[in-house]
């Protein structure tokens, strides 16, 4: 008591650190029945277990945490959208914007601008004619933004709350395209390719063999070493760090490409860890995916492919599919290309084709008449 008022004294927790504090305030009486009363109260509400307290995240708080702790953990091509989306989602709606205010409007609002052309990486300009990017990238941009949500539901932030409370934007609808393209490289356009591989160089004349005999993604490819390689056993090894998905397996190799991988052998001997395809800058690195597109366009012009059917070197691994789907077992195609999932090839390689309609028609109307008992002729 000082001057017979009675104070109330006690210790709290200063917001958003670790850090405790007196508090010391007045009862403004001195009635010590009234004093103790209130006292029992107060003791009672500090007993009561504290409501985690949420920070108000903001986009660029939590996007700055999740590129320094889970991005790095992902390969180049993710690390690199992962910046492109962050900085996209905080041009659209500011980086400063509490996470917990975001809505349905502000969903949309990204959307449009994607498709109308108007929200673009940084330092990408627009093509003569182009409008935006296609639905398919426009999902991919919002379940990054939505696995960043998630992930700070469960990341703690170090005084046992986690980043974000509820992810404001979960259960929205993506974009999904109906009829997505995807274009199926031709025998006759192979062939023309081949062709012209030569003025390309050598590396695109290997990278195109093996694209086309082995069925696995150009950015495998593209990083595969000489140890990767065994010509004596006729398979290749593919490494899980350079694989989209992270898949490591061994494949066996067909007569055309242990030809081809011969045939470089001899022209530029190579041993040990060297790549396959070094890089012209750097040869202690591989080539770049900028380099290996750059030989595909040159090689399609040459050829004289349609730019309008959107061909790529991924039209290469959905003809490997579409080549072997009559009579490969399923369990084999996937280790073939390096797919983990059945329904992944069937739903999105697998395409439906005129000769082997017919084939499979031909093919049950056979084991029908074989069962269909023939007329004694006695």
């Amino acid at each position: 008591m000082a001057r017979n008022k009675i104070f109330f004294e006690f210790y709290e927790r200063v917001p958003d650190t670790d850090q405790v504090r007196r508090v010391r305030i007045s009862a403004g009486h001195n009635d010590r029945t009234a004093a103790k009363s209130k006292a029992d109260e107060l003791a009672a509400a500090f007993s009561k277990p504290e409501r985690a307290r949420v920070s108000e995240a903001t986009l660029n708080s939590l996007f700055d945490i999740y590129m320094r702790e889970v991005t790095p953990m992902k390969g180049a091509s993710k690390r690199a959208h992962d910046h492109r989306a962050a900085e996209l989602f905080k041009r659209s709606w500011g980086g400063n914007r509490k996470i917990s205010t975001l809505n349905r409007r502000d969903w949309d609002k990204f959307i449009h601008e994607r498709r109308r052309g108007t929200l673009r990486p940084v330092g990408r300009k627009a093509k003569e004619n182009e409008t935006g990017v296609r639905d398919r990238q426009i999902a991919y941009d919002l379940k990054f933004l939505l696995s960043v949500f998630n992930w700070a539901m469960t990341g703690g932030d170090g005084r046992g709350n986690p980043l974000l409370e509820r992810n404001p934007l979960k259960g929205l609808p993506i974009p999904r395209e109906e009829s997505p393209r995807r274009p199926l490289l031709s025998d006759d356009q192979y062939q023309a390719l081949q062709r012209v591989g030569a003025q390309v160089g050598q590396h695109f004349e290997l990278a195109l063999i093996l694209a086309h005999e082995t069925g696995h993604r150009i950015g495998a490819i593209r990083q595969l070493r000489w140890n990767d390689v065994d010509l004596k056993e006729r398979r290749i090894v593919w490494r899980a760090e350079n694989d989209k998905i992270g898949m490591e397996h061994v494949a066996p190799l067909s007569d055309e490409a242990v030809r081809a991988l011969e045939k470089r052998q001899k022209e530029n001997p190579a041993i040990g860890n060297s790549w396959l395809f070094p890089s012209p800058a750097n040869p202690s690195t591989p080539c770049s995916r900028h380099l290996v597109r750059d030989w595909w366009r040159r090689a399609a012009k040459r050829a004289k492919l349609s730019s309008t059917a959107r061909l790529g070197w991924h039209s290469l691994r959905r003809k490997f599919v579409n080549d072997m789907k009559s009579d490969t077992p399923m369990a084999d195609l996937c280790h073939l290309g390096g797919w983990r999932s059945a329904l992944t090839v069937m739903t999105v390689y697998q395409q439906a084709d005129q000769v082997t309609m017919r084939s499979a028609l031909r093919g049950r109307e056979e084991r029908r008449a074989s069962l269909i008992p023939r007329e004694s002729t006695a």
